[in-house]
């Protein structure tokens, strides 16, 4: 019932959009294909929902519209385009018990407490969004650390960057683990002594979701419906699904064909054999209009920097016997690669580590010779590549998929974990650009909210909301403000396969806007974070208005 009312309020809310119709008196502002501003006053736009023109202040406005929006002179922007992110992911965070506001393991352990007791009927508690780096801890949390606060049920907590796990007692002992559980390929179990302290790392993680009772095609339903309101609130319009399952897909599919899909989403699905389930041989068709399409495939090359899955060429500065977790040897990799690009699917690796982002260079540089013509090439984070290998972006069409709110949180951890000098080459995205790769921006939520602004301000001053580090973090690899705003729009939307049709307003393109409290190009940078947006519209449709 809470589903079929939440969709029912999403679409009364939408503006009728098949007519011929005028948003007029804006402070209108996008971009031309190469990155140039463009200021206009009104937009018109098609039946079917697609910008036809857009209008200078002196231009003769249509004497017979089916209806006109008066903006009032507020400014209006082309949609976001976010490319990386986790819808699902994000819905069932914002269901579940969220840490990601936590400063302290005491604040974590009262709030896991108090959801607890909030909720008596809950078999499992679950949740996500801790991180002991924000902490201060100095360790990864135990299951002793749960257990002080919740014993009977089990809990098991995602790590804020969804590459680690944190279980207490009940739930080890519901999935089975024990002392003799061995760390899988791909992961780590962390112990104390010989027996599991509750974290488990990167593929070790399923060891304990095997136990986790699954949602329900409802709870899906809802997750999404949650996940598309939050995404519209900050004015993303579209986005990469990375990792896309088959029950993701279902649900997307539910929500089309419903008519309750308002954000597009371009997915990449969890795995070759995903995609092939989902789509057949090659892409699906773009649906509902332009709002979902299967186009890819998402591979892991390594895990994560803040729980050090990330794979190194040389060991951790502050862990010196380790250096991360190599998900897949080299023929495996490329089979894969192979496997998906042979039935015409793009493919976006995963890659944070100096080492992994080698791997995958590797590995496109071999495909290339077999696969040729426009493939677009992904490499998704990296984060740490080693400068004699950023020229090889360059090439072969790969795009660096960043995201440039990882640089602002992950500053003072990537310095303990990789020390000053091998930081030359980390979160360089003026480097990318200078080596002919193309830059899609995105933020990778939930690890990071999805929020344009925060992201944008971030690339162009490689500094925090504090401003901090004066000057910026090595800011030789900033961006400038426009060319963020194009990795943010055009960018994603490129990356994706999906220029054509949406990323910029332009006649032919979806009227994908949202109306802001500011001119962003005048703003400060800090002026820039506090943007809101007030509304957002999707082919010519409001589907999400601030209250």
């Amino acid at each position: 019932m809470r589903f079929v009312l939440a969709t029912v309020s999403l679409l009364a809310l939408a503006t009728p959009a098949l007519a011929d119709a005028l948003v007029d008196n804006v402070n209108g502002i996008t971009m031309d294909k190469d990155g140039k501003p463009i200021q206009f006053t009104g937009v018109l736009m098609s039946a079917d929902g697609k910008v036809t023109k857009l209008l200078q202040r002196g231009d003769k406005r249509p004497d017979k519209l089916d209806w006109r929006a008066d903006m009032k002179g507020r400014t209006l922007l082309p949609g976001f385009v976010d490319a990386h992110g986790h819808v699902m992911e994000l819905g069932f965070r914002a269901l579940a018990l969220d840490l990601s506001d936590t400063k302290s393991l005491a604040e974590a352990q009262a709030k896991i407490a108090a959801y607890a007791k909030a909720n008596p009927d809950r078999k499992w508690i679950l949740g996500g969004g801790w991180n002991q780096e924000v902490w201060g801890l100095g360790r990864f949390p135990t299951a002793a650390d749960i257990d002080a606060v919740v014993g009977d049920l089990p809990v098991w907590l995602s790590r804020a960057d969804g590459h680690a796990g944190w279980a207490n007692s009940a739930a080890m002992k519901a999935a089975g683990v024990t002392a003799k559980s061995v760390s899988p390929a791909g992961g780590r179990i962390e112990k104390t002594g010989a027996a599991p302290s509750g974290v488990f790392v990167d593929a070790a993680q399923k060891l304990i979701d095997k136990a986790v009772p699954q949602p329900l095609p409802s709870d899906r339903n809802i997750a999404f419906v949650r996940a598309q309101n939050i995404l519209l609130s900050y004015g993303i319009t579209a986005t990469a699904d990375m990792g896309t399952s088959l029950d993701d897909w279902l649900a997307y599919r539910r929500m089309g064909d419903l008519g309750a899909m308002r954000v597009r989403v371009m997915s990449y699905a969890s795995s070759v054999d995903t995609a092939v389930q989902i789509a057949g041989r090659g892409p699906t068709p773009w649906l509902y209009g332009d709002k979902l399409r299967l186009g890819g495939v998402k591979l892991y090359a390594d895990g994560a920097l803040g729980s050090r899955g990330a794979w190194l060429k040389a060991p951790y500065s502050d862990a010196p016997k380790e250096r991360g977790l190599g998900f897949m040897a080299e023929d495996v990799i490329r089979n894969l690669m192979s496997r998906a690009s042979l039935e015409g699917f793009q493919v976006a690796v995963h890659a944070i580590g100096d080492e992994a982002n080698l791997q995958a260079l590797d590995a496109i540089e071999a495909m290339s010779d077999t696969y040729k013509g426009d493939r677009r090439w992904r490499i998704e984070h990296a984060q740490i590549v080693d400068p004699v290998d950023l020229p090889r972006f360059g090439k072969y069409g790969t795009i660096a998929s960043m995201q440039p709110v990882h640089q602002t949180s992950d500053r003072t951890m990537a310095e303990a974990r990789l020390g000053p000098a091998r930081l030359s080459g980390a979160y360089a995205w003026n480097s990318m650009l200078k080596n002919g790769a193309k830059l899609a921006f995105g933020s990778d939520y939930p690890v990071e909210r999805p929020d344009p602004f925060a992201g944008w301000a971030a690339a162009f001053t490689r500094t925090d909301a504090a401003g901090q580090p004066f000057g910026g973090w090595r800011p030789e690899e900033a961006v400038t403000r426009e060319q963020a705003w194009w990795a943010f729009t055009q960018g994603g939307a490129y990356a994706g396969f999906a220029e054509d049709k949406f990323g910029r307003l332009a006649p032919g393109q979806r009227a994908d806007f949202i109306i802001v409290d500011r001119d962003p190009l005048l703003a400060s940078p800090s002026e820039l974070r506090a943007t809101k947006v007030q509304e957002t519209w999707v082919g010519g449709e409001k589907v999400w208005e601030r209250k």
